[in-house]
């Protein structure tokens, strides 16, 4: 009796460790679940956020581009290197400046090309610059499924210096870096990289300081503070995946590292690369660089992008999107695109594009204090 008393016991705790686990088993596959899906959507939601970059159609847009704008003016050269897998397209402006100041390195922002800031491109050309401005991964004329990430522009703009240093046009050129927003950061984060004893000075514009920490604001803005938190593993490993030991490429580091001049210019009402939270103008204190110069944009445009414009042509462009948000609500969102050509071509296409030249000027001015007292330092 007490001997199949044993066995009933041996077999109930037999039968209960087998339930514990399965149990066990189940709760890892459905947390294993959990972490794919998880990981799965992150890879989705980043890769929309980051996909290709262009430009407005031309037919609804009074944004100027090279051709037709510049095209009989301003000649360019059209090059093409590598960047990881894919071939960028870049161009050469300003080969008729036989003696030019030096080579101005453009790095565009997020979600367009270097075309967007064609104005601001011509008026260096003009200003005797040799100007190298190209399109960075999944832009406009460059090759890339999306932009993949916001390390990306700094990975680009160091294979685009490193074209440069092999291009007989512009190699033997001091070099001049200017970007905004995604280049903004990528002038200051190259900086971390082998280019140094060529580049002289730097003009960051709107630039964030980190990337992740920016990935993690973006991040806020989508699912919340608490969703942030939940999905910075997935996000930073979306990161890790991507680039490697540069995950954590920092605009900060390479400022500091560099000894070079660095000027550093933020709009004070700019929301998108919030200065208060993640730009590179935030972390003054923490630049320890003795050549790095800020500057502070103020007034009713100092935000993101709108500042590369005068007030007038800002002013005049409120009209626009007023009358033009009045022609939506009575077409129900949906104008006709006869209409909506013929509405776009009443407004006067040189005021739209009237640009800020005392931001210009004031970028030159640092260029040519740099170039005055300044030697390439490694």
């Amino acid at each position: 009796m007490k001997f199949r008393t044993l066995k009933k016991l041996i077999r109930k705790k037999n039968a209960s460790r087998r339930k514990l686990r399965l149990r066990l088993a189940l709760a890892a596959g459905g947390i294993t679940a959990i972490i794919g899906a998880m990981s799965a959507f992150t890879v989705c939601r980043v890769k929309q956020n980051f996909g290709r970059g262009g430009y407005p159609d031309r037919r609804f847009s009074n944004q100027k581009r090279y051709d037709p704008d510049y095209r009989s003016t301003h000649s360019r050269a059209e090059v093409r290197f590598r960047s990881g897998k894919n071939t960028l397209h870049g161009f050469i402006y300003g080969m008729e400046n036989t003696a030019p100041k030096g080579l101005l390195v453009f790095a565009h922002g997020i979600t367009v090309g270097h075309e967007s800031y064609i104005n601001q491109l011509m008026w260096f050309a003009d200003h005797n610059w040799r100007v190298f401005a190209y399109d960075a991964t999944g832009s406009a004329a460059s090759e890339g499924a999306g932009t993949v990430g916001l390390v990306q522009s700094a990975l680009d703009l160091d294979k685009a210096l490193s074209y440069a240093e092999t291009d007989d046009r512009l190699k033997d050129l001091p070099v001049y870096l200017l970007g905004h927003s995604w280049g903004g950061y990528a002038v200051c984060a190259v900086l971390n990289f082998g280019h140094n004893s060529r580049i002289r000075a730097a003009a960051s514009l709107s630039g964030y300081a980190d990337p992740n920490e920016m990935m993690m604001l973006g991040t806020e803005r989508n699912v919340g503070k608490a969703g942030a938190r939940i999905f910075a593993p997935y996000v930073n490993g979306y990161n890790i995946s991507k680039f490697g030991k540069n995950w954590k490429l920092s605009a900060i580091d390479g400022i500091n590292r560099s000894g070079l001049p660095v000027l550093v210019i933020h709009g004070e009402h700019d929301d998108y690369v919030d200065i208060n939270k993640v730009s590179i103008y935030s972390k003054r204190e923490k630049i320890t660089n003795p050549k790095a110069k800020f500057y502070l944009l103020r007034g009713k445009y100092a935000d993101h992008f709108s500042f590369f414009k005068n007030d007038a042509a800002n002013d005049y462009l409120q009209e626009f999107y007023r009358r033009r948000d009045a022609l939506m609500a009575e077409y129900g969102g949906n104008i006709p695109d006869s209409l909506h050509e013929r509405f776009v071509r009443s407004f006067n296409k040189r005021m739209i594009n009237s640009i800020n030249t005392n931001l210009l000027e004031l970028i030159e001015k640092f260029y040519n204090r740099a170039a005055e007292k300044e030697e390439p330092s490694e």
